[in-house]
């Protein structure tokens, strides 16, 4: 494929993703009702009990067009890799990432709804502890596939590091390199996850990241790259048609998991992983707002850093509306989308 052609058709399958989408997201709402897959509010949070029984595990509306769109424009690619650094091929470890931890969340979710109607045969369900370790090992995987598996040249950046504003590549060892990576997807996973809590704000929030790295792959000639990147933006542009204020379904961690974990990965596999707390600096700052909460809590013995983490609800304690809150985190999270670009470019 011609690097010149390579983004009008990563836009254009974006496009058919969002009218994919939106056509069978009424179908999938209905299902979720059916099924019983609804949200279920915890007590304590009584800024969301308005969201109680709507349905949950939305996430399967973005994650299963993206396998399928992405897989249908390389299948030719992936049964007879060429070798090159464009190979389809590439594609598999970013798409292995977003089946399992896809898979992962909607284990967690599922249980989470039967343990919520009293379901004895689930008991606790799946603790956060059991949860991380599968996401490390899952990240485990993809990480050592990378770093060691380079499908012939089929990755570009593996074991490598791309530092912004001088361009310059560094070589990092494998033995560092593989925890670091792991540490980017596992990491990334959770905060999206921490972010998906107010209707519209992670689907806006990913898909601005994953524009801006599709835009890096495309300058830097990872043409299968953009074309996952623009499947993902359209796959979330059709969730955040039933998911904007007051939403028709939640992502579950089925999406977020899945989303935050590909983003991850992709980050790494354009070299410009030092770039993502810029990009995604919405969903890092969601993360270290419950970091330092519980630390805070611990040092000074109860007391408070923020009214409530994530700090997206310390905000709607504060008086924002939660329409003011997701679209004032729009901007910040589209500017430094921009942000990253613009220091991608820069060299």
């Amino acid at each position: 494929m011609e690097v010149g052609t390579g983004l009008p058709l990563a836009l254009t399958v974006g496009g058919v993703a969002f009218i994919l989408g939106v056509i069978w997201g009424g179908p999938l709402v209905e299902i979720l009702r059916r099924v019983g897959a609804v949200k279920q509010i915890r007590q304590g949070l009584e800024l969301h009990e308005k969201k109680a029984g709507t349905p949950t595990m939305g996430g399967i509306l973005i994650v299963v067009p993206i396998i399928i769109i992405a897989l249908a424009l390389n299948v030719a690619s992936i049964m007879r890799p060429s070798g090159s650094a464009l190979t389809g091929a590439s594609i598999l470890l970013p798409l292995f990432v977003l089946i399992s931890f896809g898979a992962l969340g909607a284990v967690d979710d599922w249980q989470g709804l039967r343990r919520a109607r009293g379901d004895a045969r689930f008991g606790e369900g799946m603790t956060g502890r059991v949860k991380m370790l599968f996401q490390i090992i899952l990240a485990g995987i993809a990480s050592v596939a990378f770093s060691l598996f380079s499908l012939d040249g089929g990755f570009q950046f593996a074991n490598e590091l791309v530092l912004p504003l001088l361009g310059i590549v560094i070589p990092i060892s494998p033995i560092l390199f593989i925890p670091l990576m792991i540490f980017n997807i596992v990491g990334m996973s959770n905060a999206i996850n921490l972010t998906d809590g107010l209707d519209g704000l992670s689907g806006i929030i990913t898909a601005s990241a994953y524009a801006a790295y599709g835009i890096i792959a495309y300058l830097q000639g990872q043409i299968f790259l953009v074309q996952l990147c623009f499947i993902m933006v359209g796959a979330c542009f059709a969730f955040l048609w039933f998911n904007a204020h007051p939403a028709q379904m939640f992502m579950g961690d089925v999406g977020s998991l899945a989303l935050g974990g590909m983003l991850g990965t992709i980050a790494v596999m354009t070299g410009q992983w030092l770039l993502l707390p810029i990009i995604a600096i919405v969903p890092v700052t969601e993360t270290l707002s419950v970091i330092l909460q519980v630390l805070y809590f611990r040092w000074t013995g109860g007391q408070r850093l923020f009214r409530r983490s994530p700090i997206h609800s310390h905000f709607q304690l504060g008086g924002w509306s939660e329409t003011q809150v997701v679209q004032r985190f729009w901007l910040v999270g589209i500017l430094s989308a921009m942000v990253g670009v613009a220091l991608a470019l820069l060299r």
